[in-house]
């Protein structure tokens, strides 16, 4: 019994120290046009290279916004720590933190979520971030043909509009509780789509992404859509906790 338990207390640490090593790392990243993005990347295990792997992007909600570059992290982020999420869905990930009072996709705050009209000129912060992920697809490791993105609110409202401008960069775009300029969903052709929200959500109404997803089947997209039914904003926790939202994502492909 004691060397069983002995056993398993050095298996426990072994199994920690590991964990340990594994973690994101601080970046930064320098526009053409001079603009200054701080990320954190998570690159795929070591034991799995000599492969392409998938690159996904997730943009945060406007709690995380800042400069510190760590507060981006505080949600979505463990889902690709987990062990059994590292052993079977290895990818590139990038995580950009927009700065403190800017929006990823607007110069401020839309007036409403529900009748959104972007902006024509992609924002400059919005744009870095694409020339971020522009970056990552020289990487001779990253397959080109599996690039995702994911966001939160602010950043399911990025997601919407960098589909939108730039389809053909992308294989799924996860947007959850955000909101989108409808009229625009037509140009996102050749993206498959799940989105999340929660029919409580007090700050960006559950209408806003029911219509994303009545634009898109209208365009012909192939979008799936899951509402949680008494789920006020944070319909993030569970639609990470759905059993396949790994699965779904990396099974997609262009």
């Amino acid at each position: 019994m004691k060397r069983t338990l002995l056993i398993l207390l050095a298996l426990a640490a072994s199994f920690t120290v590991h964990a340990q090593k594994v973690s994101y790392e601080h970046k930064s990243f320098t526009a053409q046009d001079g603009t200054e993005l701080n990320y954190r990347l998570l690159t795929p295990p070591e034991d799995a290279r000599g492969k392409k792997f998938p690159l996904v992007l997730f943009l945060h909600g406007a709690g995380e916004r800042g400069s510190d570059n760590e507060k981006q992290l505080i949600h979505g982020s463990q889902m690709f720590l987990n062990p059994t999420n590292r052993e079977n869905f290895p990818a590139f990930v990038l995580f950009p933190q927009c700065p403190e009072k800017r929006y990823w996709a607007f110069p401020g705050r839309p007036s409403s979520f529900t009748e959104m009209n972007a902006e024509k000129t992609i924002t400059p912060i919005l744009l870095a971030v694409k020339e971020l992920v522009d970056s990552y697809l020289e990487n001779p490791m990253v397959d080109a043909s599996r690039v995702y993105i994911m966001g939160l609110s602010m950043g399911g409202m990025a997601t919407y509009d960098l589909v939108s401008r730039y389809p053909e960069m992308f294989a799924a775009a996860i947007p959850i509780c955000g909101a989108a300029d409808t009229q625009r969903l037509v140009n996102a052709k050749g993206v498959k789509w799940r989105i999340y929200h929660g029919d409580a959500d007090p700050v960006v109404p559950v209408e806003a992404s029911r219509s994303a997803y009545r634009a898109l089947k209208e365009a012909g997209i192939k979008v799936e859509y899951l509402e949680f039914p008494g789920c006020a904003h944070a319909s993030w926790t569970p639609a990470f906790n759905q059993p396949d939202f790994m699965k779904w994502l990396f099974k997609q492909k262009k």
